[in-house]
Formats: structure tokens, C-alpha cells, sequence
């Protein structure tokens, strides 16, 4: 039943970040009317381009009862969706200090605590795959098994990025749940050639030659780290379209004394992107070329600040606010890339169209 008759879907994003998930939601038709998340640098770029309240505050302290009298949620709404992309430093296989991330560890079940208050009709959950396959899954295992006590149905399990509509290699897990019926399902993926580096940045699709170093004002943040002369030199040898730090290894000058004789590990590091492959996975750091392989595919730096946004699907004309590069790149390396959030949100609202035709008959 619907006792609310709720003819709009409405969300509260939780852990929102810059607004990747959000600003996905709101493409896909649904009302998001706030996120919530402790990094201040995010505030910014969250309520200029979303048009949502941003709830500064640490989900450890702050309660279900402040929320509701903060933006009135009703509970037992069944057009409500909590979204909860939690912090994932703990569960990911990128080498962390886990003392410090071991407090990202149970953000789950905190978001369990309000989702126990509100009981929303939908919840949405993205993180990295290690919070499903990791021996230590227990805080996803009692999360399921609360959601199913609380008469909760989900469809949960690993997904590609790049089978929905994000030129990525970024591998994700993925739960949605309702209580408004007994199924559920994921959002369908899709087979599509065209998702690649060459049909998302380059000159021809409005990035200019830039060289490293080179500071955009503008909102377009054009801007691309700047490069040591070794690194210069680096990426200066290695081939474009896809070259990787072999290209210079036997080189005495260049190479690295921790990759010295060995060529299996790290292979990705101070390489080129191709331009007709997806991307990797962008990360926090995805503006700097010994984190991964985020050289620009021909040009002699890594890929600009912009150039990573559009690698996330984010639309170009969205805005990014911070006090530097650092604090950018990882607004935009955290998000949830909008364009798989928005096949989320619709696959939700697709969902709930249906619930409400089965139920007036």
C-alpha cells in the first residue's frame, strides 16, 4: 500500500561526497532533498550544481531524530530512498594504513540506525567489491540479514561500470532493496563499444593540448599537475596510446629502485591510458602519473582535473569547488560516477511506477 500517495520518488543521499550518486539521481527524475556527509570541502560543489541542502555532520553522532527535524522525513514513506555510499578505505584492495580507514569500517551500521527509524521504501548501497568478497564481511552479512528481519527484499551482487554507461574499468558492488514488493533487480547492463577514452576527452571532443603544469582558472578546470624532470623524461619515453613504464625500465637514470627486476607488480603505474579501451578506474589521485595508469594517452602529463570529472560521467559544465588540486581530485575520484547512478534511479523509478499500478489495480 501507498498511504502516503506519494507520486515522487524523493531520496536522502548519505556519505554524498561532491554529489556524484546525487546529481545521477536527480538525471534519473527523483527529488533528492539532501546529502549528508563530514567533508566540508565538498559543501560547495554539492549545493552548486544540485540544488539540495548539504547536512555537514559525522553520521557517528548525528541521529535519525536530528534528520527529521532537520528536513522533516516521515517515517514508513514508501516513496523514500536512503542511499548509503559509504567511506571504503577499509574494504579496498588499494593499500591503505588500516588503522586510520578502520573507522569507515561500521558507516553501515550506522546507516542501518536510520534506516531502522525511517523504514524508506527503497535503499540503495555502492562500494568497493572487497565489502562483498572479504572474509571479514560481517558488517555486510548482518546488514542483509537486518534487511530481510525488517521485511526488506534486495538484489545485490558485483557490477561493471562499463556495462552501464561509464567508460571505466571500475568494478563495483551493488544492493538495492525495497519493502514495497518481493523482487527487486539491478540495473540491466548493456554492451557499448563507444565507451572509451577516445569518445570522452581529446581535442575533438573540447579538451585543448595542454602541457603539465598548466593552471585553468576557468571553471573548467583544465588543469594538470605539474611533473618532476625525471617524470618528464618518464612519460616523455613511454609510448603513447597505452605505453607503460617498460618503455624506460632499463633505463639507469629513470628506473625506480622498488620496480627494479620487477616487472609483474604495479603494473599500471606511470603508464598511458589507450584511447580505445576504457579507462581505469579514477581514483583520488587519478590527476598524478605514478598512481595508476593516468597518463594522458599522447600528451606528456597525466590527465587534467576536467578531463577526470568527464571520466566520471560528470556533465562538463558541473562545478568544482576547492581550496586545490588535492581536495578536487578527490571530490571527484570518490563519487559515484552520475551516469551509473542515474540508470540506478531509473531502474527505482521504474520499479515504484509499477508497485503503484499493481496497487490501485
Amino acid at each position: 500500500m501507498f498511504p502516503q500517495d506519494k507520486s515522487e520518488l524523493k531520496a536522502i543521499d548519505f556519505f554524498c561526497g561532491a554529489g556524484g550518486m546525487t546529481h545521477g539521481m536527480i538525471q534519473a527524475g527523483i527529488n533528492v532533498i539532501a546529502g549528508i556527509d563530514i567533508a566540508s570541502d565538498c559543501k560547495e560543489t554539492y549545493e552548486t550544481n544540485n540544488g539540495a541542502k548539504f547536512i555537514e555532520a559525522d553520521i557517528n553522532e548525528y541521529t535519525p531524530e536530528q534528520l527529521a527535524k532537520e528536513i522533516r522525513v516521515e517515517k514508513n514513506d514508501d516513496s523514500l530512498i536512503f542511499i548509503g555510499c559509504s567511506p571504503c578505505q577499509y574494504w579496498t584492495k588499494i593499500q591503505t594504513d588500516k588503522t586510520k580507514s578502520k573507522m569507515t569500517r561500521n558507516l553501515l551500521d550506522r546507516f542501518k540506525v536510520f534506516v531502522d527509524y525511517f523504514k524508506p521504501g527503497y535503499i540503495v548501497i555502492e562500494n568497493v567489491p572487497g565489502l562483498y568478497t572479504s572474509k571479514e564481511n560481517r558488517v555486510l552479512n548482518d546488514f542483509k540479514k537486518f534487511l530481510d528481519e525488517s521485511n526488506y527484499v534486495c538484489g545485490d551482487g558485483l557490477i561493471y561500470a562499463n556495462e552501464h554507461g561509464v567508460p571505466q574499468h571500475r568494478k563495483r558492488y551493488l544492493l538495492v532493496a525495497t519493502r514495497l514488493s518481493q523482487k527487486i533487480s539491478l540495473p540491466e547492463k548493456e554492451e557499448n563499444d563507444k565507451l572509451t577514452v577516445r569518445n570522452f576527452i581529446g581535442e575533438h571532443n573540447g579538451f585543448e593540448k595542454i602541457p603539465e603544469n598548466h593552471i585553468d582558472d576557468s571553471d573548467f578546470i583544465h588543469t594538470s599537475a605539474g611533473l618532476s624532470e625525471k617524470n618528464l623524461k618518464r612519460i616523455m619515453l613511454t609510448t603513447p596510446d597505452g605505453g607503460t613504464r617498460y618503455c624506460w625500465k632499463d633505463n639507469p637514470e629513470l628506473q625506480i629502485d622498488a620496480y627494479k627486476n620487477k616487472d609483474r607488480i604495479f603494473r599500471d603505474v606511470y603508464g598511458r591510458m589507450s584511447w580505445d579501451k576504457p579507462a581505469p578506474t579514477i581514483t583520488t589521485r587519478f590527476n598524478s602519473l605514478s598512481n595508476g595508469r593516468f597518463g594522458h594517452p599522447e600528451e606528456h602529463r597525466a590527465i587534467s582535473l576536467r578531463e577526470g570529472a568527464t571520466l566520471q560521467t560528470f556533465p562538463k559544465e558541473y562545478i568544482f569547488k576547492g581550496s586545490n588540486q588535492a581536495s578536487i581530485a578527490r571530490q571527484i575520484g570518490n563519487a559515484v560516477p552520475p551516469e551509473l547512478a542515474k540508470r540506478i534511479g531509473t531502474t527505482l523509478s521504474e520499479h515504484f511506477g509499477l508497485m503503484r499500478i499493481n496497487t490501485r489495480g
